[in-house]
């Protein structure tokens, strides 16, 4: 259409490489603040005074990161055009004291985050991944990419019944992942992450710690149509919304100043300094108003006119399991992004929203579909409701539509990725 796509199938060999990159959301931010330093941006400090000067900057908090970009002659009152994801997955998450075991094997104490196929977790590589916070205050990424640990599944010959009465799982009991024999030492985690990185004994005192499967993610199928991997939902996303930033903070003229806000913790809620119900995004979008001159009148007209899509991966329908999609909307994969809609607002579209987004994909060339749930089940929600409700933003509910969601490896079509990231370039460019 009119204007050329940007990403192509190389989109999604990036993509592959960015979601075995980032084990846990810290090394997410780290990955795409690399991007957008390629691009251009600059890191500034939340604790620095800010200035108004045009380009790419970005800041980054734990597992959360704002970009945006300022074109030449972009006044106080200029609109926002924003791409909201989020950088959290589901999975196993070590507790504060780490070391257990038991009959002869040592175990690691891990806790539930989200809401993870605990199924699709079993009898699977992992290794462990995420910061540690030292005696000095300092935090170092760290990520044993290897096979660790594991969760074993009981053997059949126990439990008879599992096809019958289906497979079901004591989240404390049953999901504590072994990586050993011999006694329970304490602090023998911590100490190993401490010898595998050049650490002295006790310089860790802290820690934010994730498993993840060592699996690398793949394409598949016969024409390699798909591509099965970790954590889609939702660094696909998040790949997608950094690289329409880079592309369009290139751009001459551009009439609004484009953003992206990835935020952790959507996965329980959001409600923490580094989730969208927190203040990151509405203090970013106020001090780039006010370092460039602005007032609180300027402010107040910048998000009157702002529109972010909050991309977010939902459901492909499942071939052997259609009867409980919409029978109606039955998005495919290969078929482009979604618009996903719910009238009581577990998403944040409405008809004005489509437009904006249904002219974004007329000027990429792209298509997309709808989303509803079955009108018998519950509908998932994401940051859309919350960016819309709490900074008074206008806000789309969008994403690429997956199998396996929340699964240990989820699947999508090859194509989808490059097609989102085309939308998002177009409606951050307006």
């Amino acid at each position: 259409m009119s204007n050329p796509s940007r990403f192509d199938r190389g989109h999604t060999d990036d993509l592959m490489s960015f979601l075995a990159a980032s084990p846990s959301p810290y090394h997410a931010v780290a990955n795409a603040a690399a991007r957008l330093e390629k691009a251009g941006f600059r890191q500034v400090a939340e604790t620095d005074a800010w200035d108004g000067t045009t380009g790419g900057k970005y800041v980054t908090r734990g597992g959360a990161i704002v970009a945006w970009y300022v074109p030449e002659g972009a006044a106080p009152h200029t609109p926002f055009r924003i791409v909201g994801a989020h950088t959290d997955s589901p999975n196993l998450r070590v507790k504060p004291l780490p070391d257990m075991g038991s009959q002869g094997w040592r175990q690691v104490a891990v806790e539930i985050y989200g809401g993870p196929l605990l199924n699709s977790w079993l009898d699977r590589d992992l290794g462990l991944a995420g910061r540690l916070t030292l005696r000095d205050g300092s935090t170092r990424l760290v990520n044993i990419d290897r096979a660790l640990l594991r969760v074993p599944q009981l053997a059949i010959h126990m439990d008879r019944s599992v096809h019958t009465d289906g497979l079901k799982l004591d989240k404390q009991k049953h999901m504590q992942p072994i990586w050993g024999l011999g006694d329970v030492h304490e602090g023998g985690l911590i100490r190993f992450l401490e010898e595998e990185h050049g650490l002295a004994e006790g310089d860790v005192t802290g820690w934010d710690l994730m498993t993840h499967p060592v699996e690398a993610p793949s394409y598949l199928g016969r024409d390699k149509e798909l591509v099965a991997g970790p954590r889609m939902d939702n660094l696909l996303s998040v790949h997608a919304g950094t690289a329409a930033l880079a592309a369009v903070s290139a751009s001459d003229d551009l009439p609004y100043i484009p953003v992206l806000a990835a935020f952790d913790h959507e996965e329980n809620g959001s409600q923490s300094d580094t989730g969208a119900d927190g203040p990151l995004l509405g203090g970013v979008l106020e001090r780039s108003v006010f370092a460039r001159g602005g007032s609180y009148e300027d402010k107040a007209r910048a998000f009157a006119g702002t529109v972010c899509l909050s991309s977010d991966t939902g459901h492909a329908v499942h071939p052997n399991y259609a009867e409980r999609h919409d029978p109606t909307h039955h998005p495919r994969a290969g078929g482009g992004p979604i618009l996903k809609v719910n009238v009581n607002n577990r998403y944040a579209t409405d008809g004005s929203g489509r437009a904006v987004f249904a002219a974004a994909c007329e000027k990429a060339g792209v298509p997309f579909q709808s989303f509803v749930s079955n009108n018998a089940m519950p509908c998932g929600t994401t940051i859309g409701p919350i960016t819309a409700a709490r900074h008074g933003i206008k806000t789309v509910d969008i994403g690429v539509a997956i199998l396996s969601m929340h699964s240990v490896r989820e699947l999508c079509a090859a194509d989808d990725p490059f097609l989102l990231a085309n939308a998002l370039a177009a409606f951050l460019e307006g």
